[in-house]
């Protein structure tokens, strides 16, 4: 039985979604809170599974309170069911902590089954945002190694391109711990760990295409 708390400040909304959760064999309404003060109480004293979240509440709430009901309850599932559009409010609540975003305005058996995918430890994400996730992570990981400086960028190609350190130091008239120094710099901001994960990158990101075009 999937255990939901329901947190709306319209009473009216939270009636009719007690009466549509309860209607479901698998489902039942475990409380409901108005602002986010009640919000932290509630969770405290009552046993849930998910937390079915309005953004637009009185007090504390998107990403402060999403942060704050992860740190009291780490394992407790966060939808949100907002009248705000997702493209412009979901993905920053969604790294703070919330499981996935539904609009409102959705048909009601997508509520259902969006809970029950949170419920199995899922994401539910909308075609359009799941689309919009996957071309931001793509887009900064294509990107990252723009954050480099010149000569950052050059012991990087070198080091791609197999040569010892003696030979970049030399090629570039540094010292070889300037360039063991700066390689550490190029493996940090990539997010790599040693040289053959560095040489994958610049293989898979085409950089040296890039630098010849």
């Amino acid at each position: 039985m999937t255990k939901v708390f329901i947190v709306d400040d319209h009473e009216i909304i939270r009636e009719g979604l007690k009466r549509i959760l309860n209607e479901e064999i698998d489902m039942k309404v475990v409380g409901e809170a108005e602002n986010g003060n009640e919000v932290m109480k509630g969770i405290s004293e009552t046993e849930c599974d998910i937390l079915l979240l309005d953004l637009n509440i009185p007090g504390r709430k998107g990403a402060d309170l999403i942060e704050d009901v992860k740190k009291r309850k780490p394992k407790l599932q966060i939808l949100i069911l907002s009248i705000l559009p997702e493209d412009k409010f979901a993905l920053p609540l969604l790294r703070a902590g919330a499981s996935g975003y539904l609009c409102k305005d959705s048909a009601l058996n997508e509520l259902v089954l969006a809970i029950r995918k949170v419920y199995s430890k899922g994401r539910y994400l909308s075609t359009n945002l799941a689309e919009q996730l996957a071309f931001d992570v793509l887009t900064d990981e294509k990107e990252t190694h723009r954050k480099l400086t010149i000569l950052e960028s050059n012991i990087m190609k070198l080091i791609a391109q197999g040569k010892e350190y003696s030979e970049i130091a030399a090629d570039l008239s540094l010292s070889i711990n300037s360039v063991t120094a700066c390689r550490r710099k190029v493996l940090e901001k990539l997010n790599v760990k040693n040289n053959v994960q560095l040489t994958h990158y610049v293989l898979k990101n085409k950089i040296f295409d890039e630098h010849s075009n």
